[in-house]
């Protein structure tokens, strides 16, 4: 045994009430985060910060191997969380399911995309096909005019097209070449209908300058029906009716036919049935002279009653809606997963707030903080939950409880191209590859932030070109054509065109122009666009000097280095018990 115990006793009664308060600290702040390990580890970090002598000198307490214990494991558990999935693999010889995961959901997700795709093409095909037999129909005179082209500008052509487009549904069956029918109920054709609006009351004398006007909004319609047995006796009489084109704000034409599309036979799948309700707009709001006339089409899509393919087994929707119901069971497996690692990584982090303090008396930095929220995951859930969302709606549109392709493709797009992205989490893996997404992911925030003071002077522009130029060019008619037009200036694209639509203006415009489209292109093109590339290329040469030296560029990667352990070290597994650490304390004599 060793000598002189009284005086280590009276001692340890004085450090044990110095650190008295510290420890207090730290237990009120464990005990918040709840987690056994880290206890241990704060305990043996304080009880480390003491150290006993014999006053002889021939017996020493030392706790420095217990806060080296502390400490490294900490560190290790730190440098196997940031470990990719390969790593993981070598120290403890856990199966990269999470890995394998997010490969299957790529082949899978591809291919439901894929399918969906070629579907959504031969539907859109067909509708887009469709618009344009109706407009070649029932508009007189067609000639594939651009949307929005096509207009009327007297009295006579107004009454002409409309009873054209009575006689032409009529005689439908006999005119078209296409499978088009009417919509009947109860074995009774529906009926095309012509609403006209106006304004209730109205006395307009432009030569005098004087109006009195109701500015309340009148509806009435017309229906005619078409005959159940067409024969040669002619067309049905024409519908007597009278526009007043003074208070005439549109004529609207309703009408329904139906059809089946039978191009999906040859792709293996059963035809569907569509009914198009077709509106055709007579457009006097203006009241400008010009009443522009339109076709506007929209579509239900519903699973025929009655069918029969000659050599078709029967059939086959369930093998996609089982398909799509495996990428549904996949994604959530994956969200589930990647929820958990983030939740993990949270907890860590506290973990790490709580332990670097007391290690260093430091706090951690939020861009150390983040380091333990892996945007890849967050990334993954959404893409999961948009998957999901998606594939569940192309069920309702395979099972035709659902019609709207567009949310479903909006859905299924962007999860896919979320999939894809994720792929460069992999191939960051690679040292070489590593550094463009390092250098991503250090440049995004100093981007974002050039980009916001960059969109001020942008939206000045924006706003100063729609009002000063909107009168004289088309490219700035409207907001939204105004920043689509700067854009594209930004980008060198019909810069000649813009300047010479200009030569026509006053002399005190064209000049206003020219000094306004002169300093924006020279602004944004050599002076923003510069610097943004210059933002780009200070972080990449910045993480290349790092890589390069093999420096660490925070705090939290600096300890982490300091653990030399490799995954095949075999000190990662769970119930190992390092031999250098000792847990009890020594007693050493000289």
């Amino acid at each position: 045994m060793c000598r002189g115990t009284g005086l280590i006793d009276i001692r340890m009664t004085g450090m044990v009430k110095a650190l008295s308060s510290k420890t207090e600290i730290c237990a009120n702040l464990m005990s918040k985060l709840g987690r056994s390990q880290s206890l241990s580890v704060m305990e043996s970090l304080l009880a480390s910060r003491s150290e006993v002598r014999r006053v002889n000198g021939r017996c020493e307490w030392s706790t420095r191997t217990l806060e080296s214990k502390a400490v490294e494991d900490f560190r290790r558990r730190l440098k196997y969380f940031f470990m990719n999935p390969c790593e993981k693999y070598r120290a403890r010889g856990r199966k990269p399911w999470k890995l394998m995961l997010q490969i299957l959901k790529i082949a899978i997700i591809t291919i439901q995309l894929v399918s969906f795709g070629l579907s959504n093409e031969m539907m859109v095909t067909f509708k887009d096909g469709n618009l344009m037999t109706f407009r070649h129909l029932f508009l007189k005179g067609y000639k594939d005019h651009q949307m929005g082209s096509y207009a009327l500008y007297t009295k006579a052509d107004v009454y002409d097209h409309i009873h054209h487009i009575i006689n032409r549904y009529i005689n439908l069956p006999n005119l078209t070449v296409g499978n088009l029918a009417y919509e009947s109920d109860d074995g009774k054709y529906a009926p095309l209908s012509i609403c006209r609006e106006f304004y209730r009351n109205g006395s307009i004398d432009p030569g005098n300058g004087t109006f009195d006007i109701d500015p309340h909004i009148d509806t009435e319609c017309v229906s005619v029906y078409p005959p159940q047995l067409l024969d040669d006796s002619g067309l049905t009489p024409r519908v007597n009716f009278s526009l007043d084109f003074k208070r005439l704000l549109s004529v609207n034409i309703y009408l329904t036919l139906k059809t089946i599309n039978l191009q999906t036979v040859r792709h293996h799948e059963l035809p569907d049935c569509y009914d198009f309700h077709i509106t055709i707009k007579f457009d006097n709001r203006a009241h400008s002279g010009k009443i522009k006339v339109d076709v506007e089409n929209d579509v239900r899509i519903y699973e025929c009653r009655d069918w029969n393919v000659e050599g078709a087994p029967g059939k086959n929707d369930y093998l996609l809606v089982t398909f799509d119901t495996v990428v549904i069971l996949a994604c959530f497996i994956s969200l589930i997963l990647c929820t958990r690692s983030v939740i993990n990584g949270v907890r860590l982090q506290s973990e790490f707030n709580i332990f670097f303090h007391a290690y260093s008396n430091k706090i951690v930095s939020l861009s150390d903080r983040m380091e333990f929220v892996n945007g890849w995951y967050i990334l993954v859930i959404v893409s999961d939950t948009l998957t999901i969302a998606g594939s569940a709606l192309k069920v309702g549109i395979q099972t035709k409880y659902l019609t709207n392709y567009d949310v479903c493709s909006i859905l299924l797009g962007t999860a896919t191209m979320l999939v894809w992205v994720s792929v460069l989490r992999y191939l960051g893996f690679f040292k070489k590859y590593n550094i463009l997404i390092l250098t991503l992911r250090a440049a995004f925030p100093n981007v974002i932030r050039f980009c916001c003071c960059a969109a001020m002077i942008y939206l000045g522009y924006c706003f100063c070109g729609w009002i000063v130029l909107g009168p004289y060019h088309d490219k700035f008619r409207t907001f939204d054509k105004v920043t689509e037009c700067l854009f594209s200036l930004i980008n060198g694209d019909d810069i000649y065109g813009t300047f010479l639509k200009m030569r026509h203006a006053g002399y005190m415009v064209w000049l206003f122009s020219r000094l306004y489209l002169y300093s924006f292109i020279s602004l944004f093109i050599y002076m923003v666009l510069s610097l943004f590339i210059a933002v780009i290329t200070d972080t990449y040469e910045t993480i290349k000097h790092h890589q390069q030296d093999k420096l660490p560029v925070s705090q939290l990667q600096a300890f982490i280095a300091e653990c030399r352990d490799q995954p095949e070290s075999g000190r990662y597994q769970t119930g190992e018990e390092p031999a250098a650490c000792c847990l009890a304390p020594c007693c050493s004599f000289r």
